[in-house]
């Protein structure tokens, strides 16, 4: 009987795929791929606009897109669909030019109608294991969120509630609302979430 072998994918073959408008990860040896829908990128887009005018405004650090990927301790690197790292936690306080040695402070990541409950849980777990002190999971079509700080610390929101910054963004406060519809919520950078 023939044994098949399979290729160990690394961060070379991870740099290497195309801009194609679907996020790729490196996970357990292999390129993962996540098809993004339209909606859940008019969500990312309305949460990172917030992010960066609130971090920008605080000097708080760095509001990152989902194509920015983090080497966690378990040799994958993970590309959350926002990301915020906090000032003074990169090497000489640059962003680096490739992935990041460390894990952000806020990881998000919004669902689209082709992920998997499995792969987002086994995430958000490797968040947790590497460091990751807040994760925000959105879920568009249901109009609601999970917000979690630890396995055991896990609450979930729905359309009016807030998403809150906490101690990772002190003060950053934002009606789920807000950015789960951007087509009937549309909010301007001046506009008060």
């Amino acid at each position: 009987m023939a044994t098949v072998t399979r290729r160990v994918a690394t961060e070379d073959d991870l740099l290497a795929t195309p801009e194609d408008g679907k996020k790729y990860e490196l996970v357990d040896g292999e390129i993962r791929v996540s098809p993004m829908g339209n909606r859940q990128s008019a969500v990312i887009a309305q949460l990172a606009a917030l992010l960066v005018v609130f971090v920008k405004q605080h000097r708080l650090g760095y509001v990152m897109a989902g194509d920015a990927g983090f080497r966690l301790p378990s040799k994958n690197v993970r590309c959350p669909d926002v990301s915020f790292v906090a000032t003074g936690r990169f090497s000489d306080d640059k962003v680096p030019d490739d992935f990041g040695d460390l894990a952000p402070d806020l990881a998000v990541e919004v669902l689209s109608p082709h992920d998997r409950p499995r792969y987002v849980l086994d995430k958000v777990g490797e968040y947790l294991e590497a460091g990751v002190r807040l994760i925000w999971v959105i879920d568009p079509p249901k109009a609601r969120a999970v917000v979690y700080r630890s396995l055991s610390h896990v609450r979930e929101l729905g359309p009016e509630d807030e998403l809150s910054g906490e101690d990772v963004l002190p003060g950053f406060r934002c009606r789920l609302s807000d950015i789960i519809r951007p087509d009937e919520t549309l909010l301007s950078l001046n506009d008060e979430c």
